[in-house]
C-alpha cells in the first residue's frame, strides 16, 4: 500500500462528516433492506442453534448406546452370539443398538460388533450389510472391516467383490503391521478367480515392499507357484 493510499484511509477515519456520510449510507441500506438482512441474522442463529442442539443430541446418544451396548458386547467377547446381536430380554442386542443409535459412534461401532458376530454365523449378506454400514478413521479396525467384507463375500465364492473389498483394505493407511496379511488375502483371492497374472503382482508387492513381515516368506513360495503355472499356460 503506498503512502497516499494510507494518507487517504487515515484521512477519512480521521474525517467526522465523510464517517458521518458512509454510516449514513449503512443506515439507508438497512432501512431498504430491513427485512432481508433480519432474516439473514435469523437464519444464521437457527443454523449455530441447531448445530449445537444436534451436537447435544448426539452426545447423549451416545452415552445411552454406549450403555446400551455393555451387556452385549460382554456377551459378544464370550461368544455367545445370538445373546450379543438380539439381547436376553433384559437388554438390547447390537442390531437393534446399531439402528436405534446409528447417529452416534458407539452406535456405528455396533455395526462393527454385529458384523462380525454374523459373519460368524454364516449370515454373509447380513454381516456385509452391517460392516458396510461402520466407518472409523481408526488405523486397524476400519481396515479390518473392509477385510471381513471381502471373507464374506469368499464364503460366498463371489470373488470379484472380495477382490474389491480386500483392495480396500490394503490400500487403507498402508503399514507394515497389517496390510501384507491383506494384501494375502488379495492375492489368494486373486487366483480363485482366476486373475494369476494380478495374483503374482500382489505377492510381489508382498515381497518387494514388506520384506520383513510374517507373510513374505509365503508370498515368495505361492509366486514361484503361480510363476510356474503361467508359464505352463
Amino acid at each position: 500500500m503506498s503512502k497516499t493510499q494510507t494518507s487517504s484511509k487515515l484521512e477519512f477515519l480521521e474525517d467526522p462528516a465523510a464517517l458521518s456520510g458512509s454510516l449514513g449510507k449503512a443506515e439507508l441500506f438497512f432501512e431498504k433492506n430491513r427485512n432481508l438482512v433480519l432474516g439473514l441474522v435469523g437464519a444464521i442463529v437457527l443454523v449455530i442453534a441447531g448445530l449445537i442442539g444436534y451436537r447435544y443430541w448426539v452426545d447423549s446418544q451416545d452415552q445411552e448406546a454406549q450403555t446400551a451396548m455393555f451387556p452385549s458386547v460382554y456377551e459378544w467377547e464370550a461368544d455367545s452370539l445370538k445373546k450379543a446381536l438380539n439381547g436376553n430380554g433384559a437388554n438390547e442386542g447390537l442390531v437393534a443398538i446399531s439402528e436405534e443409535y446409528s447417529a452416534a459412534p458407539a452406535g456405528n461401532l455396533a455395526n462393527f460388533y454385529a458384523g462380525v458376530a454374523l459373519l460368524k454365523q454364516g449370515k454373509y449378506d447380513e454381516a456385509i450389510a452391517k460392516l458396510n454400514d461402520f466407518k472409523s478413521s481408526d488405523l486397524l479396525v476400519q481396515a479390518r472391516a473392509y477385510a471381513l467384507v471381502g471373507d464374506a463375500y469368499m464364503e460366498k465364492k463371489a470373488y470379484g467383490d472380495a477382490i474389491d473389498a480386500y483392495k480396500k483394505a490394503a490400500d487403507y493407511k498402508p503399514n507394515p503391521y497389517f496390510t501384507p496379511a491383506y494384501l494375502m488375502k488379495l492375492a489368494l483371492a486373486q487366483e480363485q478367480n482366476k486373475q494369476n497374472q494380478e495374483a503374482i503382482d500382489t505377492y510381489s508387492q508382498i515381497i518387494d515392499k514388506y520384506p520383513t513381515s510374517a507373510e513374505s516368506a509365503n508370498a515368495k513360495k505361492y509366486k514361484s507357484v503361480l510363476e510356474s503355472t503361467v508359464g505352463e499356460s
